[in-house]
């Protein structure tokens, strides 16, 4: 009974800290950010799946960090346009952004014209 005694508390040690770690984010998108709201909480994306284009809306929490190649980036700097990878998970059956990663902005391409 005794050597049984540390084994448990080990176990229960092990998962009272599984519990406390936030999820790890499961799935990635690539895209084109088309809306971002901060007050409502999300950003939409538009990703290209084989011939076919595909939208990802994504809950933003407090948890979710955005960055620009390795540095810190405010979540209000994060606009339509950009070229983003999100990493996400879900949490009751919402998708929820962790990460927002900014690749790059697309700029309007003009006509060239008279």
């Amino acid at each position: 009974m005794r050597n049984l005694a540390p084994f448990l508390l080990l176990l229960l040690a092990g998962q009272a800290a599984a519990q406390a770690a936030p999820p790890a984010a499961h799935d990635t998108v690539r895209g084109l950010v088309r809306a971002v709201d901060l007050r409502a909480g999300y950003v939409e994306v538009t990703a290209g799946v084989g011939l076919a284009l595909r939208i990802v809306r994504t809950r933003i929490v407090a948890e979710t960090r955005a960055t620009e190649a390795g540095a810190t980036l405010p979540l209000r700097e994060i606009k339509a346009g950009d070229v983003v990878r999100i990493e996400y998970g879900t949490r009751a059956n919402m998708p929820v952004a962790y990460h927002i990663q900014r690749l790059g902005r697309l700029d309007a391409v003009r006509p060239e014209g008279p």
